[in-house]
């Protein structure tokens, strides 16, 4: 059974032109198919719920957020590794995603996107009409 992963293109694509294979992305995440749900699980340690946005444009995913700098202007940083600022990340969604049923929950520093297959990608089955018989079905999924 061939399985299809909506998010994988993209991301390859974005390592091969910006070269983010070697270095630990920003905004990392897990992607995956629960029932009729897609869930994408995004880490945002340290992000305040108010400054992320989730936006869908056609069928591109866009999540921002920003991680706010904690030192003030009289602090000398012995350390900064921590990553600041304005974070995006976007994906491409197929067609089989109804978008506009996604839902979105932010907690313990973790953003969880659902969204639901749409119905006309979802398996059913087909009923063969046969004369002077039983009624066979075929599994279309």
């Amino acid at each position: 059974m061939l399985m299809l992963d909506p998010f994988r293109q993209l991301d390859r694509l974005t390592e091969q032109v910006l070269g983010t294979a070697g270095r630990p992305a920003a905004m990392p995440m897990d992607a995956w198919r629960e029932g009729d749900d897609y869930v994408v699980a995004l880490d945002l340690p340290g992000v305040d719920g108010g400054s992320i946005d989730v936006g869908v444009d056609r069928n591109v995913l866009t999540v921002r957020a920003e991680r706010k700098d904690v030192a003030g202007k009289d602090t000398e940083m012995v350390a900064s590794e921590r990553p600041r600022g304005v974070f995006s990340r976007q994906l491409i969604l197929g067609d089989a995603m109804e978008t506009e049923k996604m839902t979105a929950s932010y907690d313990a520093g973790v953003l969880t996107l659902r969204i639901p297959v749409a119905a006309q990608a979802k398996p059913r089955k087909i009923e063969i009409q046969v004369k002077g018989g039983e009624q066979p079905q075929i599994d279309a999924a």
